[in-house]
């Protein structure tokens, strides 16, 4: 590989460029007028089939990005004296700006703390019980990443314990779906198992990593939970005034599951590339492979030697950890590029 050559195939599945389905329905939106603000049949569109994959009557909405997703819908259900409950490593905490808190006027992240990117359900009692009436904090919300930040999956039985355990301290469930399509594909399951079923009360949805240009969902599936929404989506400038170059794109990838077929495709491209990693240059996978990510251990020489022939990808656990994603579009090619590159350095 020329030294001049950079290339991003592994750095993010944000890398990835739309999918063909999604650019096709985004130009055929763009052919004639339409109404603005929602109003328009493909923002229409996408809500049914919304309600329809989720087999339940919810509350969709639409905003830009997967930070405001998450945000916004958080600060649905939070007051300034609230706390939330969430992984050390979950996106609202590393890598948001702190717009939990923000938009919620000062709501608060409690953290637990585990090897794999789930929460554990006893640290979480601990934080609970740990707030003293009326001087702490009231905790109200439990917030989970399927997949998580690690690349794991929270199981069914997972899913439903954590609902359960919020139920029963008169909490709320949300769920941040950045890349929800990965966790179906890898379960097997309907996607309203892991979700309402299960205790979530809402999701964000996203788009952006699986082959849409940008927009993501929020879906309440307490549609009480989401009353006034829209004023909030509204006054944080993610009402979009052509909504329907939001909409379009997502229904590209619904109609006709395109959604989980790129998902799928991008977990067995990960999945493709660990073992030909193991079984080729003798790199080991940190965390399971149970989505698009692929975790492993690099030394110095090694990533010096990947970065001189142009390879992106980030750090993500110190002090040697790097994250490899994979994509709808990630080709066996690619993944033979990368990994013949790892033999010629080591």
């Amino acid at each position: 590989m020329r030294a001049n050559t950079v290339r991003y195939e592994f750095a993010s599945d944000n890398t990835a460029a739309i999918c063909p389905e999604a650019w096709t329905a985004l130009v055929e939106a763009n052919a004639h007028y339409a109404p603005s603000y929602g109003e328009d049949e493909w923002t229409a569109a996408v809500c049914e089939r919304i309600r329809q994959s989720f087999e339940v009557d919810c509350d969709v909405y639409f905003v830009f990005t997967g930070t405001a997703a998450n945000a916004l819908g958080l600060a649905q259900l939070c007051q300034p004296f609230h706390g939330v409950i969430c992984h050390e490593r979950a996106h609202i905490q590393t890598d948001e700006g702190g717009a939990m808190e923000f938009y919620t006027r000062g709501a608060k992240l409690f953290l637990t703390k585990t090897n794999d990117g789930k929460i554990d359900l006893g640290e979480t009692e601990k934080l609970i019980v740990q707030q003293v009436e009326l001087h702490g904090h009231m905790m109200r919300a439990i917030s989970i990443a399927q997949a998580t930040e690690l690349g794991t999956v929270y199981t069914l039985d997972e899913v439903e314990a954590i609902g359960a355990f919020a139920r029963a301290y008169r909490m709320l469930l949300h769920m941040d779906g950045a890349r929800f399509a990965n966790a179906i594909a890898s379960l097997g399951c309907a996607p309203k198992t892991i979700t309402w079923k299960a205790g979530v009360d809402v999701l964000s949805f996203g788009g952006t990593k699986n082959g849409v240009a940008a927009g993501e969902l929020v879906i309440f599936f307490d549609k009480t939970a989401s009353r006034d929404f829209q004023y909030r989506v509204k006054q944080a400038g993610h009402l979009g005034s052509k909504m329907r170059f939001l909409a379009a794109p997502w229904l590209g990838l619904l109609n006709g599951d395109v959604w989980l077929r790129n998902a799928r495709h991008a977990n067995e491209a990960a999945r493709e590339l660990a073992q030909r990693l193991r079984n080729e240059t003798g790199i080991e996978n940190v965390f399971p492979v149970e989505s698009n990510a692929v975790f492993v251990q690099l030394d110095d020489q090694l990533v010096q030697g990947l970065h001189a022939r142009g390879w992106r990808f980030y750090k993500f656990v110190e002090p040697d950890i790097y994250r490899l994603m994979c994509s709808w579009s990630t080709t066996d090619e690619e993944i033979s590029m990368l990994v013949g590159d790892l033999v010629a350095i080591k």
